[in-house]
């Protein structure tokens, strides 16, 4: 599988490091993204090498959906088969630049279906200076919420990374279709923030202050976004409770209309945190994920509910 990375070879040898985007086909901000970073990282200033894949999924990009024809998502499937389905083929592809990489940035989106606030997360790996490398590449990404997370979870490219030893971070910014240009540029920044903090470029401008957000949560389901508020019924769905609003227990979050009767169901609250994410893509099937609550594991009260 040709996944036609773009590398940039800078002229003092340094780190390399993987900068994926279009793990899934309907996440467009971080295509955007990488497309413009290949245009604007000058070789000659360049310590290291980074290596570009703008669209890791053709297959996805091509059906407009998260999955390609297979339907196998990617972000399950690693570390894949060389001979296996189309996704497998890819994922064995990116596994292989993954174990030849120093560093792994994965970029993404809430896609067509979903809004996710601005965040950037790590697995809680247990090898020391991985773990306390992927929090400094976190914080030098610049987003406002940081969220260490299970490192059990497997098919990801953050575990792929893991069983290699190579410190990985993944990003997440909006969502619900189109293009927004906020999340391009944040993202264009906050890859060329963490090549600063890697010293793999000089002179960036001041980034701007972050009032920071940092959640670590190593309970074995932490991060896994769509088992979360699984929806009970099919039906049209309309989200009442804003994206970043504090949520308690019992808040309504939004409803499902059945689409004949008109009767809604309410989906309310179990858990106490930040609403970091909700479905925008009204309709639903059954047990298609609704919202993502992200709680405090110090706050006791958001488990004793």
């Amino acid at each position: 599988m040709n996944l036609q990375p773009l590398e940039i070879a800078g002229a003092i040898h340094g780190p390399h490091l993987l900068i994926l985007a279009g793990v899934h086909g309907d996440e467009y901000e971080p295509i955007a993204a990488v497309r413009r970073l290949a245009e604007t990282i000058d070789s000659r200033q360049l310590r290291g090498t980074v290596t570009l894949v703008p669209i890791a999924n053709h297959p996805a990009f091509a059906s407009r959906s998260r999955t390609g024809s297979d339907h196998l998502d990617l972000a399950r499937t690693f570390p894949g088969f060389r001979h296996g389905k189309p996704t497998e083929q890819i994922a064995f592809a990116i596994n292989e630049l993954i174990e030849e990489a120093d560093f792994l940035i994965d970029l993404h989106t809430g896609g067509l279906t979903m809004e996710i606030s601005p965040l950037v997360g790590y697995m809680l790996v247990s090898d020391a200076a991985t773990l306390e490398a992927q929090r400094q590449m976190a914080a030098a990404f610049g987003l406002p919420i940081v969220w260490g997370t299970s490192a059990r979870l497997e098919g990801r490219s953050l575990s792929a990374a893991r069983d290699a030893n190579v410190p990985a971070i993944y990003a997440e910014w909006g969502g619900g279709g189109g293009c927004n240009p906020d999340g391009v540029a944040a993202y264009i920044q906050g890859c060329k923030q963490v090549m600063g903090a890697l010293k793999m470029i000089a002179d960036l401008p001041a980034a701007a202050d972050v009032d920071r957000y940092v959640i670590e949560d190593d309970r074995d389901a932490s991060g896994h976004l769509q088992i979360n508020y699984p929806a009970p019924i099919a039906g049209y769905y309309e989200a009442s409770a804003a994206l970043d609003a504090m949520i308690v227990p019992g808040d309504e979050l939004g409803r499902i209309y059945d689409p004949q009767t008109l009767d809604p169901t309410p989906i309310c609250a179990t858990q106490r945190g930040r609403l970091i994410t909700r479905r925008v893509l009204p309709a639903v099937d059954v047990g298609d994920c609704l919202a993502v609550i992200l709680e405090d594991p110090a706050d006791k009260g958001s488990f004793d509910e």
